[in-house]
């Protein structure tokens, strides 16, 4: 039996950063799916869990929950090493989190599933749900874009960084949402890369015990 329990949401881009993260670092892990559609997050027995009411959560082997993804990262990257998710220079640390943030803290949390569904129940359709998660991923793919350096086979460097950990979910939700990445090449080229890895491979929400058509 592992000693780490992820519960997880197969398309959760949230949770598909820290599954990449623990296939990177060799971990073995158990899945304990999350039906974020079906509101199993909002049930007693997840809330006694994460009272946050979301995804990830990572429990260890002492029984210590811990919650929010970065959160998750940042303690996988202190615990377990190798490979390092950033960089030892402190300067380009702060460069390759002002990357991993932009997607994070600026264009996460305001297409999240609990955003859309409020959008909708104010009298939005589907459409301006559409344009509303569209307009926040050019902003910050925008940005990404601008941050990241410009001829690494990564967004830093010639090894996955925590950067790529937030950008590769989020690439997944734009072609889910259809989109338009013509000006972002730079960010389908990365993520081409990434993808033909193990890791990022092993963790596509497709490839998830819960995964769903659909």
């Amino acid at each position: 039996m592992s000693e780490l329990t992820l519960y997880s949401y197969w398309r959760s881009t949230t949770s598909y950063r820290v599954r990449i993260a623990l296939h990177l670092k060799g971990l073995a892990f158990e899945t304990i799916p999350v039906d974020l559609v079906g509101g199993e997050q909002t049930a007693s027995e997840y809330s006694a869990i994460n009272a946050g009411q979301g995804v990830p959560s990572l429990r260890l082997g002492d029984g210590t929950i811990l919650t929010q993804s970065m959160a998750i990262l940042n303690w996988l990257d202190r615990t377990y090493p190798n490979p390092p998710l950033v960089p030892a220079d402190p300067k380009f640390t702060a460069r390759n989190e002002a990357a991993a943030f932009t997607i994070a803290c600026d264009i996460h949390p305001v297409n999240n599933l609990r955003v859309i569904k409020r959008l909708t129940e104010m009298g939005h359709d589907q459409d301006d749900a559409i344009d509303w998660m569209h307009e926040w991923m050019r902003r910050g793919f925008v940005a990404y874009q601008s941050l990241i350096q410009p001829d690494d086979r990564f967004s830093f460097g010639d090894r996955p960084s925590l950067s790529d950990l937030c950008l590769i979910p989020q690439l997944y939700n734009a072609h889910r949402w259809d989109f338009d990445l013509s000006a972002f090449s730079r960010l389908t080229e990365i993520e081409a890369r990434c993808l033909e890895l193990p890791a990022f491979d092993s963790a596509r929400p497709d490839n998830q015990p819960d995964a769903a058509d659909g």
